[in-house]
């Protein structure tokens, strides 16, 4: 097996065994911090999946961003060439059910979003070091599309998901920032 596929192997487990209560506690403390920093402030558009637990709960960060009058944008892959496009949603029953249970904007329902027009872009990933560099699910679909957006980025994760190393390839584009229940990683 290779070095990528055994850290994710391990983080799976890691995150399986993640308790509802602490999962609570960590996805809110995370949230929070998230409310007061100035990148999610300053930001209008926002890009960010639809979480699937055990991943850090985005959908108080979304009912929130809609609170706050910002625009919410919501992934869709496109398995054909693995891409991924930003679709606008003002409400999630404007979501449906598709690869591996992930929810993904109806695209009747909703508009797609240019690169540049997303101010603040969360970066989802099993993985992180503290310089930034995630590994993925293994799709490849986030590192095609940083090559392509020039705004801010920033990742959400529970303390453990940060790690010493990842093994790092050329194409890899490090995050901006990592939020976790513990602290915050600024990296540029």
């Amino acid at each position: 097996m290779s070095e990528k596929k055994l850290i994710r192997k391990e983080m799976k487990e890691r995150l399986t065994l993640l308790s509802k209560p602490y999962y609570e506690h960590y996805s809110t403390k995370i949230a929070n911090t998230l409310y007061i920093d100035t990148d999610w402030l300053n930001s209008q558009v926002i890009g960010i999946t639809i979480s699937k637990e055990p991943e850090v709960d985005t959908y108080q960060i979304i009912r929130k961003a809609w609170e706050a009058g910002k625009e919410v944008v919501i992934p869709k892959c496109n398995p054909n060439d693995k891409t991924l496009t930003f679709r606008k949603i003002t409400e999630f029953s404007q979501l449906e059910s598709v690869f591996y249970g992930l929810l993904e904007p109806i695209i009747e329902e909703t508009i797609e979003v240019e690169p540049g027009d997303i101010d603040l872009l969360f970066v989802p990933g099993l993985a992180y070091t503290r310089e930034g560099f995630r590994l993925g699910f293994g799709g490849g679909y986030y590192d095609r599309y940083l090559t392509k957006y020039n705004g801010k980025t920033l990742s959400l994760a529970f303390h453990f998901q940060v790690i010493p190393q990842i093994p790092i390839e050329t194409h890899d584009i490090p995050v901006s920032k990592i939020i976790t229940n513990d602290e915050v990683i600024k990296i540029k």
